[in-house]
């Protein structure tokens, strides 16, 4: 049985919120050398798995609600939007961190991953107040949310 899809997108963006605040600790002044240099690769890693989130709803569950609610489209083309600017923050994140890979240093990137968390905070808890009940009533599978056919 699966569980409804609004508990599962608060679960998807919970545990994107407790892999960011994990990387912003780690890019933090002070952080144990062994921890900095796994740093590039947790940040890519987090990188793709909020991208694979957003494509999955842009795919499949935005397409469902825009279909089954046609009084949601403009929350879902804000949202739409939103994952697009994010993408940009993204983008910026992955060269910081390949930047850390490469020279050991990057003193922009816990500004960055900061910024980011700020600007995900906002638009997950966005996205929980306006979708999360229609999710609810949405016949489908966590599916809907995560690209690749399955939760993250």
């Amino acid at each position: 049985m699966t569980s409804p899809l609004g508990a599962e997108l608060r679960r998807i963006h919970d545990t994107l919120r407790t892999d960011l605040r994990a990387l912003q600790a780690a890019a933090a002044t002070g952080a144990r050398p062994q921890v900095r240099r796994t740093l590039p690769a947790h940040c890519l890693a987090f990188c793709a798995a909020l991208t694979a989130h957003h494509t999955g709803e842009d795919a499949g569950a935005f397409p469902a609600l825009a279909q089954r609610f046609p009084e949601l489209a403009p929350v879902l083309a804000k949202m739409a939007e939103d994952h697009v600017w994010i993408s940009g923050i993204l983008a910026r994140v992955e060269e910081l961190a390949g930047e850390l890979a490469a020279s050991g240093t990057s003193p922009r990137l816990a500004g960055e991953l900061d910024g980011l968390a700020a600007v995900v905070e906002s638009h997950f808890s966005f996205e929980e107040r306006r979708i999360a009940a229609a999710l609810d009533r949405l016949p489908g599978t966590a599916a809907l949310l995560s690209a690749g056919g399955g939760p993250l």
